[in-house]
């Protein structure tokens, strides 16, 4: 079998006059992964260039284009074609650029020109719950009988009803079932991924999105998601192919652009790991409880009194502060400045880092406004990646995020310009603001 796929050839399967049957492409996508995926390509390639006089390839070229993730290229090959597979790709070709009634009345051209009627019914569902027409969608597909909940396609589109419904865990079961009848279903393969990527597993999003990418056509939205997983798991290789994967066929991905342009600088980022150390033991120093050292039984009570238990304190407080504290004079404060100073340390050294004010307050918001800053951060539906770095900030609710600024949220691991655009667009449609924006 290896030995067969690693011959197959694509340019005789696609140039052969007979007609071109699900087998036939099953076979094809199936050989079109790993050094075979460049000869499928460049098969497709040809066989589109040859197209331009030979009508009778005209189908398979532009199966092969959509295949290929070019729909746009896909739908202007297929357009006016009277074969039912052309116009069930046709179908396809228009739904991924979100033409929803266009699909719909494609797929409804496929079925009574014979290509699966059934599966193109189901098909034509999905276009319709798109629409939002969910309880025609949902009559649609059960229309379709015994015959129809025997195919995955069945199990698929009652799962997105069920999804679009709020009923998650009666979805997760349908594309499980999905996944279960026909292991290459890449949409439920993609649904599935998205809701443990939704439930923090991020380790079977990881292997839901591979199995989803492992043949074409290849989805970019898979790829993108993919690449925001591998970028939060510091896979920035595997990261950077997958967005430029994007960009080879939709040149113009905004997403893929910013996404790209993240991993680019974080990737000349310098990382000092004898920095990280250093920081390290400071951050142990500074936890030091001040009875840990020597000190007069008066300093000692002094410090006691005023609820300085560690060194990392004492770097956040003034000598004048210290001073106003009862019984605390000058013998007390030479001796907290000697100790300081052993360890490199001095007297409201981090005074500036203190717990920042907020940026505003909450007094001076309307009931609505007030309402909104305590509001949990995950009501934003934020992206993976921006919820996670939510996470790292220890940021749970909207009042706490309009308490950074916009260079605090950059500095954070894998927070890139991308992220701050999408929480800057949230904030706004709440008329809410950073804190410096």
């Amino acid at each position: 079998m290896t030995a067969t796929i690693q011959n197959y050839d694509f340019l005789g399967t696609l140039r052969d006059s007979s007609p071109l049957s699900r087998d036939h492409l099953n076979q094809m996508l199936s050989a079109a992964v790993g050094s075979g995926s460049a000869d499928f390509r460049k098969a497709i390639e040809q066989v589109t260039e040859e197209a331009q006089n030979n009508p009778a390839l005209r189908v398979r070229a532009g199966i092969g284009q959509f295949l290929l993730g070019s729909p746009k290229e896909s739908e202007k090959i297929l357009t006016g074609t009277d074969e039912g597979i052309g116009r069930y790709f046709l179908a396809q070709a228009l739904l991924s650029q979100g033409r929803y009634e266009d699909a719909a009345n494609e797929f409804e051209q496929a079925a009574k020109l014979g290509y699966h009627p059934v599966e193109s019914i189901l098909r034509r569902a999905g276009a319709l719950r798109r629409m939002g027409k969910m309880e025609d969608a949902e009559e649609l597909i059960r229309s379709t009988g015994a015959e129809g909940a025997r195919l995955a396609e069945y199990s698929y589109q009652m799962g997105c009803i069920l999804a679009d419904r709020g009923d998650t865990f009666g979805a997760i079961e349908y594309f499980e079932r999905a996944v279960d009848m026909d292991h290459h279903h890449q949409r439920a393969l993609f649904a599935l991924a998205v809701q443990n990527s939704r439930h923090g597993d991020d380790e079977e999003a990881i292997q839901l999105y591979e199995r989803c990418l492992s043949r074409p056509p290849y989805l970019r939205s898979a790829l993108l998601n993919l690449g925001l997983l591998y970028e939060d798991k510091e896979n920035y290789a595997a990261a950077q192919y997958c967005f430029e994967r994007v960009l080879k066929y939709d040149p113009g991905n905004e997403r893929a652009v910013l996404y790209l342009k993240d991993i680019e600088a974080t990737s000349n980022m310098y990382y000092d790991e004898e920095s990280l150390k250093e920081q390290q033991k400071l951050e142990q120093l500074l936890s030091r409880p001040v009875t840990d050292f020597e000190l007069s039984v008066r300093s000692r009570n002094c410090l006691a009194t005023m609820g300085i238990d560690t060194l990392g304190q004492l770097t956040e407080i003034s000598e004048q502060e210290l001073l106003s504290g009862k019984n605390f004079g000058e013998t007390s404060l030479l001796e907290v400045r000697e100790l300081m100073a052993q360890h490199n340390l001095s007297i409201g050294q981090y005074l500036h880092e203190k717990q920042r004010e907020p940026a505003f307050d909450q007094r001076d918001l309307s009931p609505e406004e007030q309402a909104a800053v305590q509001t949990p951060i995950g009501d934003l539906n934020l992206s993976v990646r921006s919820r996670k770095c939510m996470t790292r900030l220890g940021i749970t609710t909207i009042g706490e995020l309009l308490m950074r600024t916009p260079d605090e949220l950059l500095s954070a691991k894998n927070f890139g310009v991308t992220s701050l655009n999408e929480i800057r667009n949230k904030l706004s449609e709440m008329n809410l603001k950073l804190r410096n924006d």
